[in-house]
């Protein structure tokens, strides 16, 4: 999700095919059975959501709340984010994970850095949440490939094959991967989150995705990984979402052996389509993740708080949960923080509220009485 993060709790955060048809992959605690997702040794479909900002709380009670709220709400998968470049470090008690820096880039595993982090991943374990982590962002915000870029030079489109660029995005994830690699709470390694390249041959990514996965398998054989895109690139209609102008190929890239499933992501105003064009984009994706013999996971999607669309979005992919569709993640959770109320970008489901009845109290009781 492509959102502008400056909110009324800004200073709080910191701101600046059938089952068992292929053989398990993964071997922690969290792993796939041909097209579905295995938790604790569970295989079924898991809804889940999505929560950015709570890597960035300072408070631990925060974090601890908000982790207490996701599982008693029956969600069992939160992605949160775990990258935030600067290219000029901020003052005492701002958080910040990794300087970059052409002269030399740093790390920061203290308290304001991926200390935050620590805390996030303690609660997920302590309340049963599995997280899926991913290592940069596509967009500017928390630095992303725009701040590699302002670091190395290129742009966002080279910044896949900057040599110097590529060699610190994989010094920070065996930072990352390194540091919680033993954890019962990941469910999966995410390469960036909603990684493009506009006007590129898909091989741009896709050969990129291939090093990478490879890369991070080699530094933890237990985890999934996932790349995180949105899903552009696939057949089955000719609006732009389906199409490849953003260097997308899902099919191609669903392939690459170390990616171990596919995600989706759904905004249908943002993208100048109808809320009708979703059960299609989520079937077609489905129907390729079964031939690949890969799970689909609806893993961002969010239509300005309205209910009713996204509950057929919902329905749409439970349906799906034994012919490639693994889970969902609605985009955002939200709560009220010591702090204040968490952002609210007009997808922001609030815990308590009404929308958060039919989004989620209403959903996981469909999926329990679907399984």
């Amino acid at each position: 999700m492509k959102s502008s993060i400056l909110s009324s709790i800004a200073l709080g955060l910191g701101l600046f095919s059938a089952a068992g048809a292929v053989p398990c992959s993964g071997s922690g605690s969290v792993k796939t059975v041909g097209t579905r997702f295995s938790i604790d040794g569970k295989t079924g479909y898991f809804p889940g959501t999505n929560a950015y900002w709570i890597s960035f709380l300072q408070n631990a009670a925060d974090v601890e709340l908000t982790m207490g709220h996701i599982a008693s709400s029956g969600l069992k998968v939160l992605r949160v984010w775990g990258f935030n470049d600067v290219t000029t470090k901020p003052g005492a008690g701002q958080p910040w994970f990794q300087y970059l820096s052409s002269s030399g880039s740093e790390i920061n595993t203290g308290a304001d850095g991926l200390g935050r982090l620590d805390t996030v991943v303690k609660s997920a374990e302590k309340n049963g949440i599995k997280l899926i982590i991913p290592f940069v962002n596509y967009w500017d915000d928390y630095g992303g490939m725009g701040a590699y870029v302002s670091a190395f030079g290129g742009s966002k489109e080279t910044w896949y094959t900057n040599s110097k660029a590529q060699a610190q995005y994989k010094a920070f994830i065996k930072a990352v991967v390194g540091r919680y690699s033993k954890s019962s709470a990941i469910f999966a390694w995410e390469l960036a989150n909603e990684p493009r390249c506009r006007g590129c041959s898909t091989d741009v990514v896709y050969n990129w995705a291939t090093d990478i996965s490879a890369y991070i398998r080699s530094l933890d054989a237990s985890h999934l990984i996932t790349l995180g895109d949105e899903g552009f690139g696939i057949p089955g209609d000719t609006t732009y979402p389906y199409g490849y102008s953003e260097g997308i190929d899902f099919v191609k890239n669903l392939g690459i052996k170390n990616l171990d499933f596919g995600t989706i992501h759904m905004y249908p105003s943002s993208w100048s389509v109808p809320a009708s064009f979703g059960s299609a984009w989520i079937q077609n994706h489905a129907k390729a993740c079964k031939a690949a013999g890969k799970p689909c996971l609806l893993e961002e999607y969010g239509n300005n708080a309205d209910c009713a669309s996204q509950k057929v979005w919902q329905e749409a992919s439970l349906a799906l949960r034994a012919d490639g569709q693994g889970g969902d993640l609605f985009w955002q959770w939200g709560d009220q923080l010591s702090i204040g109320q968490t952002h609210n970008d007009g997808n922001t489901v609030f815990y308590g509220s009404s929308l958060a009845t039919c989004l989620v109290t209403d959903h996981v009781n469909a999926i329990k009485a679907a399984q």
